[in-house]
């Protein structure tokens, strides 16, 4: 039998008043503090509210030169509050966050800010050791702001050389350690083109930029309009658009005929294997079919040593979908624009171009 649950010590009526009298002073005290505390935070609201909502930096024209501290002809530029609002610009930050916390997530490296987590260079050179698969030689962690700027030309000089960018750069030590979130747009973006990160950039991405520029101790501002993604495919490249991309943006509506043409023409040939396809977004993706199909349509056999038939790693999917790259440029067909990893990674676009190649030449033939 359980033994009944011992009651809760009272305590004495008399200690009972006295620590009432204490709760009631310090709770007095907390409440002076709270609302201290309360009139500081809408005080730091206010002054960002005005930040935000001064229309174009006009008040900026009005400082005196040396609260710029410029140097005669020396420039400076530093976005318009307002353009971190756009919706694209949001977009492109979320999508290059979510991207570098993909890389580095077996860092577990989580950056919540873009210019706050790589100003210090020490998200970047973890980024760029990834990306290259080399390591840098800096010191791990830099404290003093004299370290972070040595770490940060390292690494940059490095991120240079690898992207093959000759001055003027878009980006430097001091823009980016002074958290130019601009500066950090156009590096980002670039390594996201140069290593053909599988992620859709979103298009036509421009900001609002103010100027200012020291001449004859005057300072002189504008504001220009500045692009940071132009019309990319979709892993970031730049290219020229074409059907599939009118398709997918302006007529969503007919890409199911489109998919239904290419799955009779795929099946029309693949039954003679008796095989069958049912979903081009997925079944087209280890490069089986896609060989298959091909030794098909140029009637030839393909060894099935030369390729994996049941490929379980990603590797062995590269390797199926390369080898029908190469089989299509042995036949006369012009080279893929996309890579081997795009039809692996389930790029629906990537893939529909390359049946669409194989339906244009070969759609007459039984």
């Amino acid at each position: 039998m359980a033994s009944p649950r011992p009651k809760s010590p009272r305590p004495a009526p008399i200690s009972a008043k006295k620590e009432e009298k204490e709760e009631s002073f310090w709770d007095k005290i907390g409440t002076l503090g709270r609302k201290k505390r309360i009139k500081e935070v809408q005080e730091v609201q206010e002054e960002g509210k005005h930040a935000i909502e001064s229309p174009g930096f006009a008040a900026m024209v009005d400082m005196p030169p040396e609260d710029y501290a410029l140097d005669e002809n020396e420039e400076r530029s530093m976005i318009a509050p307002r353009s971190l609002e756009e919706p694209k610009v949001q977009e492109l930050i979320h999508v290059l966050i979510e991207w570098i916390n993909d890389e580095l997530a077996n860092q577990r490296i989580i950056v919540k800010d873009i210019t706050e987590d790589l100003y210090d260079g020490q998200v970047l050179q973890k980024l760029l050791e990834k990306l290259t698969g080399k390591k840098l030689d800096v010191p791990e962690v830099t404290q003093s702001e004299e370290g972070q700027r040595q770490k940060l030309a390292v690494v940059l000089n490095t991120a240079n050389r690898v992207l093959g960018c000759y001055p003027p750069y878009k980006w430097s030590v001091e823009s980016v350690h002074s958290r130019n979130i601009v500066s950090i747009f156009h590096l980002l973006v670039s390594l996201v083109r140069l290593f053909r990160a599988p992620v859709r950039l979103p298009e036509l991405v421009s900001v609002q930029v103010v100027v200012v520029t020291k001449k004859d101790g005057q300072l002189i501002h504008k504001i220009i309009k500045e692009e940071i993604t132009s019309t990319y495919d979709d892993l970031g490249m730049r290219c020229e658009r074409d059907a599939f991309d009118a398709l997918f943006d302006y007529a969503p509506e007919k890409l199911a005929v489109v998919k239904n043409s290419l799955v009779t023409f795929v099946n029309k040939h693949l039954s003679k294997v008796h095989l069958e396809v049912s979903d081009l977004d997925n079944q087209f993706h280890d490069g089986v079919f896609l060989t298959l199909l091909l030794g098909l349509l140029e009637g030839f056999f393909v060894p099935l040593g030369s390729f994996h038939l049941t490929p379980k790693t990603h590797e062995q999917k590269v390797h199926n979908v390369s080898f029908a790259f190469e089989l299509m440029q042995d036949v006369g067909l012009p080279k893929p624009k996309a890579r081997p990893e795009d039809i692996v990674n389930l790029d629906l676009k990537s893939t529909l171009r390359v049946l669409y190649n194989l339906f244009s030449k070969y759609k007459g033939i039984n």
